[in-house]
């Protein structure tokens, strides 16, 4: 394989999962609102130390919500991508923007929402929404 051509596979494997993940989150913000009646307060909230994918209140919470996405059909293998060191990061990620956003913070969670995506239909095959998913 030349050269070039490896580029242009690895730039079609990027493209195809920045797709995927923009689906993911278009149809998890649009669950969480329409299904769960969560307020979406801020979507990809950037700040130095990464990225949250949504930031949402329900009745009572504060909650921080990580999206996974798949297209194949077991998302549960997307579920154990977020291991301890990516809750680490979110925990930070939520401390950041807790400080910077808050001088009384509410009652905070993580949830997560772990999708699997039908892409010629552009919707979602499976949708499982882990409240509290960790601390």
């Amino acid at each position: 394989m030349r050269k070039g051509n490896h580029l242009n596979k690895r730039k079609e494997i990027t493209g195809w999962k920045k797709k995927l993940g923009d689906l993911g989150e278009k149809l998890a913000s649009e669950y969480l609102q329409d299904t769960e009646g969560y307020q979406i307060l801020d979507k990809n909230y950037r700040c130095p130390l990464g990225e949250i994918d949504l930031i949402c209140r329900d009745e009572r919470h504060l909650v921080f919500v990580e999206i996974r996405s798949s297209s194949s059909a077991s998302i549960h293998m997307a579920a154990e991508s977020i291991n301890f060191r990516k809750q680490k990061k979110l925990r930070q990620l939520a401390q950041y923007y807790l400080i910077k956003e808050y001088s009384n913070p509410p009652p905070c969670r993580f949830d997560v929402v772990l999708l699997s995506l039908d892409e010629v239909k552009q919707s979602a095959q499976e949708i499982v929404h882990l409240k509290n998913a960790f601390y």
